[in-house]
């Protein structure tokens, strides 16, 4: 297989090409992504266990052209997952697996070279609901793996979770919205898996549900859709994967939902703001 430093060589080569051209730098970098994953996995023998490594190569050459032109930050995020999914599908299965590698390879690219976290994530996200619309994973399976995994991802490199939370919620609307799919699933289970993902890594169930609700609300009007509506699905998506963990974090999150993030409360189902008296 291709040495790690010549794969990054040149795909930040490419992608510098597509950043000072004048076309679309996510359908480029996209191509660039799809091209570069599947001539490296057609070199190997296992297709599949391979995956993380290439990712993690073309992303690593993918913000390293970001560094070097200052620009394109979010935009090259979401065209690199877009194809880096795409690309491994057309080799392999594309498996939940699949995008937790890819979601922490980009998230390690960032990192890398000293990027807002919290702005790629954005990318990221939109990056993995657009990219479900052209594989065999369903939406509400590559939403909950992306919240898993970017919570896992984001606390490796050191980013701000509630920030991060906040980017990959707003982000999967956009990426739902884009591909004609349901804006709240993407919400619901985004929600799901931030949850999940701090549960697995020891982090704050609080901390995660108040981004994730913050984030449908902001994504809601970027959308037009009812932002009490959004805050609700992430309520109700956090509290679901809350309820697995256990009692504290229902609590953190009924917490979080009540007391309004935003200026909006999540309403969970059955239960109703209390009237003023």
């Amino acid at each position: 297989m291709e040495k790690a430093t010549e794969t990054q060589g040149r795909v930040s080569k490419s992608i510098n090409s597509v950043l000072s051209g004048t076309g679309s730098i996510v359908k480029g970098v996209a191509d660039v992504a799809r091209d570069s994953v599947v001539t490296a996995l057609q070199a190997v023998g296992d297709a599949g266990g391979a995956v993380l490594d290439v990712a993690g190569n073309v992303a690593g050459g993918a913000f390293n052209a970001v560094n070097e032109a200052g620009t394109g930050l979010v935009r090259t995020a979401k065209g690199l997952v877009v194809g880096l999914v795409e690309g491994v599908g057309e080799v392999a299965t594309v498996t939940v697996g699949t995008v937790s590698d890819i979601v922490r390879a980009a998230l390690k690219g960032t990192g890398g070279v000293g990027a807002d976290v919290t702005k790629t994530a954005a990318g990221i996200a939109e990056g993995v609901i657009v990219a479900t619309k052209t594989t065999g994973l369903s939406l509400a399976d590559g939403a909950v793996q992306l919240g898993r995994s970017v919570v896992g991802g984001v606390k490796d490199v050191g980013g701000d979770v509630i920030g991060a939370a906040r980017s990959t919620v707003s982000g999967a609307m956009s990426g739902a919205a884009e591909i004609g799919g349901d804006a709240l699933e993407a919400v619901k289970n985004t929600a799901k898996g931030l949850v999940e993902g701090a549960g697995e890594v020891g982090g704050s169930v609080a901390d995660v549900t108040t981004g994730a609700i913050s984030g449908a609300i902001a994504g809601a009007k970027k959308i037009g859709v009812s932002a009490g509506d959004a805050a609700a699905a992430a309520a109700s998506g956090a509290l679901e994967a809350a309820e697995q963990i256990g009692e504290s974090a229902v609590h953190a999150v009924r917490d979080v939902a009540a007391s309004g993030v935003d200026g909006v409360k999540g309403i969970l189902k059955g239960e109703q703001d209390t009237p003023s008296s």
